[in-house]
């Protein structure tokens, strides 16, 4: 089941506390309307009561999508930087749930699922549209890597993400995104060709491929921020 708790916020705008319910777990196959909520960029969004200003609440949740074969660690973007500690706090979660201590039919589930970490919303979304596609996450940073080499110019910044948002027939939509504020700097478009390509010779991105899987946080990111 999907589960929410009342929190205090703080608006980024004038700094009201506002009352709201947070997420703690969402259960998509329960809820279609949440996963569907956080794919149009509306899931945990309010507005403040005294000055009207809109904002979203940082994701601190897991998401379970059995019919999908996905379970997602969904934090705030802040912890990044902290993602090994990260990641062994999210195994620890999974464990509890579908590790090895568990009644035979939740470890059943367990072998379903694709398990992740990811780290704001924009990373969240992205999980779950490649999913949806059928498309593996770790090629997908794999041509991110080779798409950010091919590039004459890239808007490079802190906190300043690469990022699938659609995935429809030979082509991805993709942008550049900041992972706290949302705001999309760059747009553009990107043929499956060349995802078809880096799945097509893995004995040539192996080693970078290894480094990806190696845990729940699989993201580009990884290799260059530190942290493990």
């Amino acid at each position: 089941m999907s589960l929410f708790s009342n929190s205090n916020v703080t608006c980024p705008n004038c700094e009201s506390i506002v009352n709201m319910p947070a997420a703690g777990s969402v259960n998509a196959d329960r809820r279609p309307d949440l996963r569907e909520g956080i794919l149009d960029d509306s899931f945990q969004v309010t507005t403040c009561p005294a000055c009207g200003e809109s904002f979203r609440l940082a994701p601190l949740f897991t998401y379970l999508d059995v019919g999908n074969g996905q379970w997602i660690a969904s934090l705030p973007a802040d912890r990044l930087p902290d993602w090994a500690v990260a990641e062994v706090e999210a195994k620890d979660d999974f464990n509890a749930s579908y590790g090895p201590t568990v009644p035979a039919s939740a470890r059943e589930i367990a072998d379903l699922l694709q398990v992740r970490l990811c780290f704001g919303w924009p990373a969240t979304r992205e999980k779950i549209v490649l999913k949806a596609a059928g498309l593996d996450d770790a090629i997908i940073e794999m041509m991110k890597l080779d798409l950010m080499r091919r590039m004459p110019s890239a808007p490079f910044g802190n906190g300043i993400e690469m990022r699938v948002v659609s995935a429809i027939g030979e082509v991805l939509e993709m942008v550049w995104i900041d992972r706290e504020t949302e705001e999309v700097d760059q747009s553009f478009r990107v043929q499956k060709a060349l995802y078809d390509a880096i799945a097509a010779k893995p004995d040539a991105w192996a080693k970078i491929s290894a480094r990806l899987t190696g845990g729940l946080f699989v993201d580009m990111q990884k290799l260059y921020i530190g942290g493990a």
